[in-house]
């Protein structure tokens, strides 16, 4: 089958990878345009944009799709990518964590006669979690079983009736890198298997999503990031992890900032001494146990502001600070 493409970052280029591995040929990709990351800030192309122009697919970056922009550069390139999208043969899109809405003129495109329409892969049990962060919102909520849908794309968020459904257990000590790995490995499969049926000239059974359980994963701000420790162990902990590795959990002592990488709950007792929350209770096998507002956490991984990421231990002892009380600065 001929597949229009649309996404950005690694979760959608191994879904890429995975349509083009099982024989389909992507005629032209969908990515957002570069931008400047890393030390240097300089110009980095998405893992999508990098995997089309090793295997010579075409490639669009526009800002908007929106083809009524006011702003007359972004609505000139809407309007090109139109241009070229209703010139070119092809027989379904995928969209996967693009960035961009699809207006209502291109869902139309991709559903004109002989098409079949636009698919996305959305990495939670919708309706749960529709938006843009539903992995870390699934791992700070605390839930116990997330998946991937592959929903029949419409104008609204997230809202169109899914195709194929497929879920997984959260591990305990899950992290929002690990439960995304998992879950791009599922996307790619199932895509992959609704293609299969589409190109055999089967019929996909759509489902209407639930109006009950709805919930929205919203962006994850930086401003999330700083501990607040009056908070429960299990809440402090689940946050860590949904934040690793963005924008990553942050706590100040001694007057330097922290990063907190992981994190687990401890075994009942294992520090009989009750502190104020914030206060480092000691150190076992590197890692740090502090005292939350109910409960205790274990920090596995840490990192001082320009630093590496080691043991609690060794960043903590690196501020010169091992002696008398350690206490992580409440929140402000």
């Amino acid at each position: 089958m001929k597949i229009v493409f649309a996404g950005t970052p690694e979760f959608a280029a191994q879904a890429m990878r995975a349509i083009h591995h099982a024989g389909h040929e992507v005629v032209l990709a969908l990515t957002q345009p570069d931008r400047r990351a890393g030390r240097g800030m300089h110009l980095q192309a998405s893992p999508v944009k990098e995997f089309a122009l090793k295997n010579n697919i075409p490639v669009l970056q526009p800002e908007t799709l929106r083809l009524n922009s006011n702003d007359p550069v972004k609505r000139a390139q809407a309007q090109e990518t139109f241009r070229q999208l209703s010139e070119i043969e092809f027989d379904a899109m995928v969209v996967v964590a693009y960035g961009l809405i699809l207006p209502q003129e291109i869902l139309d495109l991709t559903e004109k006669p002989g098409r079949h329409g636009s698919f996305n892969i959305h990495a939670s049990l919708l309706p749960r979690w529709r938006g843009a962060a539903p992995i870390q919102r699934a791992i700070e909520a605390r839930d116990l079983k997330t998946g991937v849908c592959i929903m029949q794309m419409d104008v609204g968020l997230d809202t169109g009736d899914t195709v194929l459904v497929s879920d997984l257990e959260v591990n305990p000590e899950e992290t929002s890198v690990t439960l995304h790995d998992r879950l791009a490995i599922l996307g790619s499969k199932l895509i992959v298997n609704v293609l299969k049926l589409l190109q055999e000239g089967n019929d996909l059974s759509r489902s209407k999503q639930s109006t009950v359980g709805i919930t929205y994963a919203e962006k994850i701000l930086k401003t999330e990031a700083e501990i607040d420790w009056s908070l429960s162990a299990a809440q402090i902990d689940a946050r860590i992890r949904a934040f690793n590795p963005f924008p990553g959990a942050t706590s100040n002592i001694d007057g330097a900032v922290m990063k907190l990488w992981n994190s687990r709950i401890p075994k009942a007792g294992t520090f009989e001494h009750k502190g104020v929350p914030g206060e480092i209770l000691g150190f076992r096998d590197g890692c740090a146990y502090i005292q939350c507002g109910h409960g205790v956490i274990e920090i596995l991984e840490m990192q001082k502001s320009g630093g590496k990421k080691m043991s609690p231990k060794m960043c903590i002892q690196s501020l010169g600070a091992s002696e008398g009380l350690l206490r992580f600065q409440a929140k402000e």
